[in-house]
């Protein structure tokens, strides 16, 4: 359920906003998006699993967080961020 290290290289080397960058709140969003994605797969088929369910809730409202934070300082880095993953918002 979880991404692997590989992944996470990927993704961080794809959304970075400068060398050496792990932490920014796009890095964030962007890995938080790969878990949420793996995530909701896996309840498709495991629909029970109310423990897992409720840290996808939790995972769900961090990105949510974030992604406020991020509208707050730079519109147009929010903007770009979502066009990217493809969210909703």
């Amino acid at each position: 359920m979880s991404i692997t290290a590989e992944r996470r290289t990927a993704v961080i080397e794809e959304y970075k906003t400068k060398a050496g960058d792990t932490g920014s709140p796009e890095v964030q969003v962007a890995i938080l998006t790969e878990r949420i994605n793996n995530l909701t797969e896996h309840l498709k088929t495991h629909a029970k699993d109310f423990h897992s369910r409720r840290g996808l809730l939790i995972m769900v409202g961090k990105r949510r967080g974030l992604l406020d934070y991020l509208k707050g300082k730079s519109h147009d880095r929010y903007a770009t961020l979502i066009g990217r993953l493809g969210l909703r918002r």
